[in-house]
């Protein structure tokens, strides 16, 4: 069940690492940003807490990994790294 109004926002690495791709790639790992973003509350395959003590959902999405928290003030799902595995 998605949830309304939430979004994806990426951080400055993760926009890095999308430009870096071809623009197949770049729609790809888009998309699948916007599937993290639809469901906000879902648990992700392991946690990790950030050095501000952030509880860190990292998902693997296909051949991606991704590590986000959310702002649920904001709706928004704070995806910071992407990283291809």
């Amino acid at each position: 069940m998605a949830e309304a109004g939430y979004h994806s926002h990426l951080s400055l690495e993760a926009v890095a690492f999308v430009v870096a791709l071809p623009k197949k790639g770049q729609r790809r790992v888009l998309s699948l940003a916007d599937r993290v973003a639809k469901k906000p509350f879902a648990i992700g395959d392991f946690r990790t807490v950030d050095v501000a003590g952030r509880t860190i959902e990292n998902i693997l999405l296909e051949d991606y990994l991704f590590s986000f928290w959310v702002d649920h003030a904001s709706c928004e799902v704070r995806i910071f790294e992407i990283i291809r595995v």
